[in-house]
């Protein structure tokens, strides 16, 4: 008894890209899941600055910054706050401006940790994700480019 014949499919290429169609590169990758997180994590972390689910932001806070600025470590906090949000959004709008501030802001959260015995290791990974964040303004000044 003959075996039934299947249809042969014909070999189908790809479409090639069109206008509305962008090839995700490494490098694309790369920039967008950085651009996600130095966007989402500044939200995240500046918008917990007024509810302290996340951590005791206040325990991070070298006691010379409220007294050199004259205010309490809660209007610190507060203020911080507000810069973090402010960084994440600069990362989603301008991600090349975005990454070096956010980077700054790191380097900024580290002088204040090293200032503080028993928070080394913290001020270590804070080191670790500015150097991210470095890459992200230099990967969106590459993409935003062209």
């Amino acid at each position: 008894m003959a075996q039934p014949r299947r249809a042969e499919r014909p070999d189908l290429a790809p479409a090639p890209p069109g206008p509305e169609t962008v090839a995700l590169t490494p490098e694309r990758a790369a920039f967008q899941i950085l651009r996600v997180a130095f966007s989402a994590l500044p939200l995240l972390a500046g918008i917990d600055k007024f509810f302290n689910v996340l951590g005791p932001w206040r325990e991070y806070l070298a006691p010379e910054v409220p007294d050199l600025l004259g205010v309490s470590p809660q209007a610190v906090m507060h203020a911080v706050g507000v810069l973090e949000v402010l960084a994440g959004l600069t990362v989603v709008f301008r991600p090349s401006a975005g990454g070096w501030l956010v980077a700054v802001w790191l380097w900024a959260i580290v002088a204040n940790l090293l200032s503080l015995p028993g928070y080394y290791d913290v001020a270590l990974r804070d080191l670790a994700l500015s150097l991210g964040a470095v890459a992200l303004a230099r990967l969106a000044a590459h993409v935003e480019s062209g």
